[in-house]
Parts: C-alpha cells; sequence; structure tokens
C-alpha cells in the first residue's frame, strides 16, 4: 500500500495528466459525432470525485474555447464549461463497481446517452441561441433556441448514438484502469 504523502502525489500526478490528455484529444481535429472528452471528464469524476471531474470538463472547454479546430467557441464557452461540469459532477455521483457487472456497463451507456442529450440539447444550443437572439438577429430568444435545437438535431444525435457505445464499452474499463494505476 502507498504511503499517504506518495497517493496524494499520484492523484495529483494522475488528474494532470488526465486534464492533459482530455485537452490534447478534444482540439485534435476528428469526425463529427465523435468525442472522447465527456466519458474522460465523467470517468475522472467516478474516480477524483464531482470536483475534481467538474474542474477537469470547465479546464478542457475553456482552453477548447480557443484552440478548437472548428474555430473559437465565443459566447458558447461558458455553456460548453458548464455542461462539460455537469458531466464530471455526475461522474462524482455515480459508483462504478470494480467487479464490472452488465448492469455496470449499461447504466453508464443510458448514462452517457442523457449526459450527451442534455449537453447538447440545453447547454450548446443555449449559447448559440443567445448568440442568435442578442448579437446576429435580434430574434426571440425561444425563436432562436428552437432553431438551434433543429439546426443542431443530427449533429445531437450522432454525438449521443457514439457517447452511448463509449460509455457503454468504455467507462467501466477505463475508470478500473485509472483506480488500478492510483492502488486502489
Amino acid at each position: 500500500m502507498l504511503s499517504k504523502e506518495k497517493s496524494k502525489t499520484r492523484q495529483i500526478a494522475l488528474f494532470s495528466m488526465l486534464v492533459a490528455v482530455t485537452t490534447a484529444i478534444q482540439v485534435l481535429p476528428r469526425p463529427w459525432g465523435l468525442e472522447f472528452t465527456s466519458l474522460l471528464t465523467f470517468s475522472t469524476g467516478v474516480v477524483f470525485g464531482s470536483i475534481f471531474g467538474a474542474s477537469l470538463g470547465a479546464i478542457v472547454m475553456f482552453v477548447n474555447a480557443f484552440l478548437s479546430p472548428w474555430g473559437q467557441a465565443g459566447i458558447n464557452t461558458p455553456f460548453q464549461m458548464s455542461g462539460m461540469s455537469v458531466i464530471g459532477a455526475v461522474g462524482g455521483v455515480y459508483k462504478i463497481e470494480n467487479d464490472g457487472k452488465v448492469r455496470c456497463y449499461i447504466e453508464s451507456a443510458i448514462l452517457g446517452a442523457f449526459l450527451t442529450f442534455v449537453y447538447y440539447t440545453f447547454f450548446t444550443n443555449m449559447g448559440f441561441a443567445l448568440h442568435l437572439a442578442f448579437f446576429l438577429s435580434k430574434v426571440p430568444l425561444l425563436d432562436a433556441f428552437v432553431f438551434a435545437q433543429i439546426n443542431g438535431a443530427v449533429v445531437t444525435a450522432l454525438y449521443i448514438i457514439s457517447n452511448t457505445w463509449l460509455f457503454g464499452f468504455g467507462a467501466v474499463p477505463l475508470v478500473n484502469a485509472i483506480r488500478k494505476v492510483l492502488g486502489r
């Protein structure tokens, strides 16, 4: 068993590494509908707790706002940061068992689909709607939000499908791997 001091040092080092890796993966060009940030943020929350999961999500999306291959996020930045923070915080509340029962894989898949739905239909589209309503066309906010939902429906569906599979097959093994590195 590791001493308390070594354990704390290992936790800080691993968390820092997860922030760096997640950020690097997030800013790399990739196909529409495929992202690993939600899975890594959620898994960080499961292992380290809600505050660390939420922090990782916010940090990654803040950096993404400036370095994204799709362009700067602008007004959407606080919404993307908040949404990814929620995913990390939920990870801290959800506990994945080490036994790897099928139930954990199914729960993770469902949770991944739900969190992705919330992230894209509320957080990301709300930022886009605010941009439309107040900065571009001065349309009513509700109309802009409905337009954002319709405009983003296909992309949202792709991300939901992708994250359902990623969470379903990846969350349990990833959490177990992180725990193993920590000596838990």
